[in-house]
């Protein structure tokens, strides 16, 4: 059992990397071969933060043009959003102040957002600069992270980080936990049995 749930939407360009991510962080592998995502997919992993167990419901979105309207009705009721670009394509990049006007349009004001920067493994091909990313980040009040969902590098990190500030906004009492359109849901209170059963399923993935 866990003592929170936070919902989560994986959001940005096609092809960026946002279901190897998701993959990484949840199954631990890395698919090189990917068919686009057809609408949302979905994944779901125990972490945990402050000692208590939290899992992360993730809905990772198409990045096409045409399932844009799909994507926004999964805005509604997320407390966290991943928004990825591909640092070694700067399209990508460009079109990210559109998926965040998206973001700030249809989500609650408290929904906590990282910006990731993709395929940092990438190196010899890169388009887009850490310190360009990073800046953009600071301007638009985003959490930074640039990531390689094929090394895992930075993938635990970046799903964790967003958790520890949504956490964070719990405890200040920013949301109403009570209410489930802020994405998050309160589990039931846990008892040392339920703490060994999660330890041993954290590594796994629920479907």
């Amino acid at each position: 059992m866990y003592a929170f749930l936070f919902k989560y939407i994986i959001i940005g360009d096609t092809g960026v990397g946002k279901s190897c991510l998701l993959l990484q962080f949840t199954d631990k592998r890395f698919q090189p071969v990917h068919d686009l995502t057809i609408g949302v997919e979905f994944g779901a992993r125990m972490i945990t933060i402050d000692n208590k167990q939290i899992k992360l419901q993730i809905w990772d979105t198409a990045g096409q043009e045409s399932f844009r309207s799909i994507t926004r009705s999964y805005y509604r009721g997320s407390a966290g959003a991943l928004l990825v670009y591909d640092i070694t394509r700067r399209d990508t990049f460009n079109h990210l102040t559109c998926w965040l006007k998206d973001a700030r349009s249809y989500a609650n004001s408290n929904m906590t957002i990282i910006l990731i920067g993709n395929k940092s493994d990438m190196e010899s091909k890169r388009a887009v600069s850490y310190e360009e990313g990073k800046q953009f980040a600071e301007e638009n009040g985003l959490i930074f992270l640039e990531t390689s969902a094929k090394t895992a590098s930075n993938v635990e990190e970046a799903f964790v980080n967003t958790a520890g500030k949504i956490y964070e906004k719990i405890q200040k009492g920013d949301f109403d936990i009570n209410n489930e359109s802020f994405g998050i849901k309160l589990g039931a209170p846990q008892s040392k049995q339920d703490g060994q059963d999660n330890k041993q399923a954290a590594g796994g993935c629920c479907k």
